[in-house]
């Protein structure tokens, strides 16, 4: 049995050499140098070029046009049934506003409302005649068919007493823009009404004859030939307008006497108040009138004719205030 000593170990020692390795030889490769800046030298090819005839550059195409714009298609047609319901109410909304609004317009559509009874007489404007109402023998007669209306001389001033009888109350202006005057607007029992062929008008009880009514309108005769200037001439206009009055509100036959003669408060005009005799149903009645006609920038000047008869003489007083209060605008 040998020696443990002499026995070796079955690993190498520590201090035992490293091996040298060598591995094949490596293969160097060569990367060439940039060149040197500066101006380039073109490279000649290697190859001549091919013979032939010369190459001609390509033909340049023109440029297509640009494509039109894809429209998106078109909504399809929007029924009744398709709209919101807001947009239903709406316009059924806007429609009910314009039908009110017309209304509105068709039933004030003067500056009094009209609202005449079915049946009612309405008194036409006749115009006055311009022939004299005395004829001489010199003067033709006349020609118009109804028989002249004979006045008492006209008093050149006369006051106008007041009259007897409670007036009413004032409750506004009347503005008559289609004759150019304006007068008080009374309580009731007047009411203010659309009567043509008066531009406005206030009445109380039955549209017959007698007439119980304040009424504005132009001067109902002919337009004189020029503008009247003095007192005197709107006097006689005035006196025409009474004959014209008692043809057309009172009974055949009636007569006359004044109770005022003057000028209106303000502006060019005159005024003529008067009473009335006449027959009805066999009996004898009286009424109290009164005539104003004012200059109101035209040749033919603005009328306000009253007329209450002895079945409202209550109502007498308020003559007074028409006579006091007209006005041109």
């Amino acid at each position: 049995m040998a020696d443990v000593g002499d026995q070796k170990p079955s690993f190498d020692s520590p201090t035992t050499p490293f091996r040298k390795v060598v591995l094949p030889a490596e293969e160097t490769i060569r990367i060439p140098r940039p060149p040197a800046p500066g101006n380039s030298v073109p490279i000649k090819p290697s190859t001549p070029p091919p013979s032939g005839p010369p190459i001609r550059p390509p033909v340049q195409q023109p440029p297509l046009p640009p494509m039109p714009p894809v429209l998106p298609p078109e909504p399809p047609a929007r029924r009744i049934g398709d709209l919101p319901i807001k947009v239903v109410y709406l316009f059924g909304a806007i429609l009910a506003t314009v039908l009110a609004v017309g209304l509105i317009f068709v039933v004030f559509s003067g500056d009094v409302p009209t609202n005449n009874q079915p049946g009612e007489q309405v008194v036409r404007v006749a115009p006055i005649p311009t022939s004299s109402a005395t004829p001489t023998a010199a003067s033709p007669s006349p020609t118009v068919s109804e028989s002249p209306i004979v006045l008492p001389p006209v008093p050149e001033s006369k006051a106008y007493k007041n009259l007897s009888g409670t007036a009413s109350l004032v409750t506004g202006t009347i503005t008559d823009t289609k004759s150019g005057i304006s007068y008080p607007r009374l309580a009731s029992p007047w009411k203010a009404r659309s009567y043509p062929p008066y531009s406005i008008a206030q009445r109380i009880g039955k549209v017959e004859m007698p007439f119980t009514l304040i009424a504005s309108a132009m001067y109902p005769g002919e337009s004189p030939e020029k503008k009247p200037s003095s007192d005197a001439d709107y006097r006689e206009i005035a006196t025409q307008a009474v004959r014209w009055s008692i043809r057309t509100q009172y009974p055949k036959g009636a007569t006359v006497e004044w109770t005022a003669s003057k000028k209106i408060p303000l502006g060019k005009g005159w005024t003529l108040g008067y009473k009335v005799t006449y027959t009805n149903d066999g009996e004898q009645e009286v009424a109290q009138a009164m005539v104003t006609v004012v200059e109101v920038g035209k040749t033919k000047p603005a009328m306000l004719m009253a007329s209450i008869p002895e079945s409202n003489k209550a109502r007498w007083r308020d003559l007074n205030t028409l006579a006091l209060q007209v006005r041109p605008l």
